[in-house]
């Protein structure tokens, strides 16, 4: 299933500034479908109010080891946690979780669970780099304790080094890869994203209505169960952490750079809405419009898709896409049989909240003995469905 639907994640806030992008953190998590309970320092409460916390997450705030009506709030937090995120993470925090200091009601809980800890580190660059400090991240990660190393960037004060929090939606994509299924672990995912732009002259192009959208819902739900990713893409969207991004514009660049990646992927997903033509001649300069409408001969662009399904090696798994508006099972059945497909996902853009642009999509998933219909839902939950139906593939 896509996003985290159910699992419950208790989200530690410490006394640092960085505290306020804990919110957009929680925020982002309870819309992913988590059940966020918030733990504050007493620290944390000089940074963010209590009451922020209580009204975004899932549960009030907790803050201390006495106000609760469980005589053990710790270890019971502990007991039902599937992942403890910590963000910020102070150095003062990070030095009492290494040496086992349950001083206050989160450091007690992160000693009691058993469930995976996450600690986002955010602290001044001197600070960050002190000696201690890099000890105690060191000691912490030997246990098995997850870190999202901080970024380089502008520090409270004004300072540019390194110790800045890292971005919410990084911590939050680490979060999700931890508690999701890991049965894409260990392999080369491919995937395309975008409407190709086929030029005219030197300001015009053909084009698509494609966002990009649902090609990087891929990607980042591929990265998130394990895989390795890269993405080919026209579009200025956010990759997941660690993914190889190519950033191209028309058909034959496109094909290029997947022709260039295909060999070595062990499954290729071709979600790229591709222009089927482009202009046989392309003008150098602009086309004024006092001399008319130019007279424009097309030609077919490469049929990467086909292409691929020709050279396909046993193993591979090949996933196509087929923006239709009419016959819509005839013609994905069609297309993926003529381009030697394993997978075809369909959807008819003419429905409303389906295709390009939106953040919705519903589609046919068809391939050997595999039809499904995923009604109208979140685009990530689709790339999850079509990722389960890839893994379904590889087991049969």
């Amino acid at each position: 299933m896509a996003g985290l639907p159910g699992r419950r994640i208790v989200l530690g806030v410490t006394g640092g500034i960085a505290a306020y992008k804990a919110v957009e953190v929680c925020r982002r998590l309870v819309d992913l479908g988590a059940h966020v309970i918030p733990v504050m320092t007493r620290d944390a409460q000089r940074f963010v109010g209590a009451t922020t916390f209580s009204a975004l997450a899932s549960e009030p705030v907790r803050t201390s080891l006495w106000d609760d009506r469980d005589p053990i709030p710790h270890t019971r937090l502990g007991q039902v946690a599937d992942l403890v995120v910590i963000a910020p993470a102070t150095a003062r925090f990070l030095a009492a979780y290494a040496a086992g200091l349950s001083g206050d009601l989160l450091t007690a809980t992160v000693i009691a669970t058993r469930a995976p800890v996450l600690v986002c580190p955010a602290m001044h660059t001197e600070m960050w780099e002190h000696a201690s400090v890099q000890e105690n991240v060191a000691t912490l990660r030997r246990r098995g304790v997850h870190v999202v190393e901080p970024e380089s960037g502008r520090l409270a004060g004004g300072d540019i080094g390194s110790g800045r929090l890292a971005s919410p939606q990084s911590i939050v994509d680490r979060a999700e890869q931890l508690l999701s299924p890991q049965d894409l672990s260990g392999l080369n995912v491919l995937v395309t994203a975008g409407g190709t732009r086929e030029p005219i002259d030197a300001v015009r192009v053909i084009a698509n209505r494609s966002s990009g959208k649902q090609g990087h819902a891929l990607a980042f739900e591929a990265a998130a169960r394990g895989a390795s990713v890269t993405v080919v893409t026209t579009v200025p969207r956010d990759v997941p952490p660690g993914a190889e991004l190519v950033r191209v514009e028309t058909a034959a660049e496109m094909e290029a750079e997947v022709l260039a990646r295909a060999a070595t992927a062990d499954v290729v997903v071709m979600a790229a809405a591709v222009a089927d033509f482009r202009p046989k001649v392309v003008a150098d300069q602009k086309i004024k419009k006092d001399g008319g409408p130019p007279e424009l001969v097309l030609e077919p662009t490469p049929d990467i898709l086909a292409g691929l399904g020709a050279v396909k090696r046993p193993g591979q798994i090949l996933v196509g896409f087929a923006a239709e508006t009419e016959a819509l099972r005839q013609n994905a059945a069609d297309k993926l049989r003529r381009k030697h497909l394993d997978l075809i996902v369909a959807n008819d853009v003419s429905a409303p909240g389906a295709g390009f642009e939106h953040d919705t999509n519903e589609v046919l998933i068809l391939g050997e003995g595999i039809e499904q219909n995923v009604s109208l839902t979140d685009k990530r939950a689709i790339a999850a469905a079509v990722l389960d139906a890839v893994v379904a593939l590889r087991a049969t």
